[in-house]
């Protein structure tokens, strides 16, 4: 049967789709574009392979082999997949303009960037506060993959006093100081002046940051969460926040998205909230490396070679 490619995406270039179409000719298959649902549904009966889209699309696309998500995160996605289906991700392409991201907005906590802005938009002129410095922090990673080892790489720069990384089997990954498994993750925390986040959605992971341990971290920690909303419990963040136990806290991602615009989230104090935007493709090299590795795949598929960055839908990741 011929295979049927449809993309659902507003991420790649024109020389990017003029690529896929070349290939497609080559191969003497269908290719189809679409930018949304509404263009995607005419396409998705006869859809074989899929790029991007939402959950919906898979849902409607009776005889999909292959699903390859535009995202790393794919939680919404393996519940409508069949078990036949092979599902892969784009792991490794955002690992760069997240990692910016977080650092962007820990130094934005750590020298009180919402206080000087707060500060000028009210046409005054205060400056005498008492700063922190990523120099000397105890981070801790919870996730040591690309978005987690890319921050790591970085952060070090800054002369850290420790940093440490959390994953599922404690495996040591560079460049962290060490690995500890997830099941030590209560010892750990005591020990953490800044928490980052970039793990993604499985069922071990939702509300893994609850009320108890936010309770561990030491008083004037920080939280900076960029993997899953579900990670947190948000209700105990806010409480730690509005108490003071936390000196501060960044989230990209929300349990709800959008967030509701009557969510206490809002009226937070030291909070830096931002639209889920940090790893978007609008970064030259986030859209490049998202399209080669799909492109890579599509050669593999064709050539009936192993395909990479294949999801294990059991695990989540």
């Amino acid at each position: 049967m011929k295979e049927n490619i449809l993309v659902v995406t507003t991420g790649f270039t024109d020389r990017q789709i003029e690529k896929l179409r070349e290939f497609c000719q080559e191969n003497d298959c269908v290719f189809n574009l679409a930018t949304s649902y509404a263009e995607a549904e005419p396409f998705l009966p006869e859809a074989t392979i899929i790029y991007g889209g939402s959950a919906k699309v898979i849902a409607n696309a009776p005889k999909l082999k292959w699903f390859h998500s535009g995202s790393a995160g794919v939680n919404t996605y393996i519940p409508v997949l069949k078990e036949e289906t092979i599902l892969t991700n784009s792991s490794g392409a955002y690992g760069l303009s997240i990692a910016e991201h977080l650092i962007m907005v820990t130094l934005m906590l750590l020298r009180k960037m919402p206080v000087y802005q707060e500060i000028i938009r009210n046409r005054s002129w205060k400056y005498k506060f008492q700063l922190d410095s990523l120099y000397g922090q105890r981070i801790t990673v919870l996730g040591t993959g690309d978005i987690g080892g890319n921050f790591a790489r970085r952060a070090k720069a800054f002369l850290p006093y420790s940093l440490f990384g959390v994953n599922r089997s404690g495996r040591q990954a560079e460049p962290f100081d060490k690995c500890y498994p997830v099941s030590q993750l209560d010892e750990i925390l005591p020990e953490t002046s800044l928490l980052v986040c970039c793990i993604p959605e499985t069922p071990e992971t939702i509300s893994l940051i609850n009320r108890e341990r936010i309770a561990l971290l030491p008083d004037g920690a920080r939280i900076v969460n960029v993997g899953r909303g579900s990670l947190i419990d948000e209700d105990a963040l806010i409480e730690a926040l509005n108490s003071g136990k936390l000196a501060g806290a960044a989230l990209d991602v929300f349990r709800k998205e959008p967030l509701p615009q009557d969510s206490p989230l809002y009226d937070t104090p030291n909070l830096i909230m931002t639209p889920h935007c940090s790893g978007n493709m609008t970064v030259d090299y986030t859209i490049e490396t998202n399209f080669n590795i799909f492109y890579t795949n599509l050669k593999h598929y064709f050539s009936d070679e192993p395909l990479e960055h294949v999801v294990n839908k059991k695990l989540g990741y």
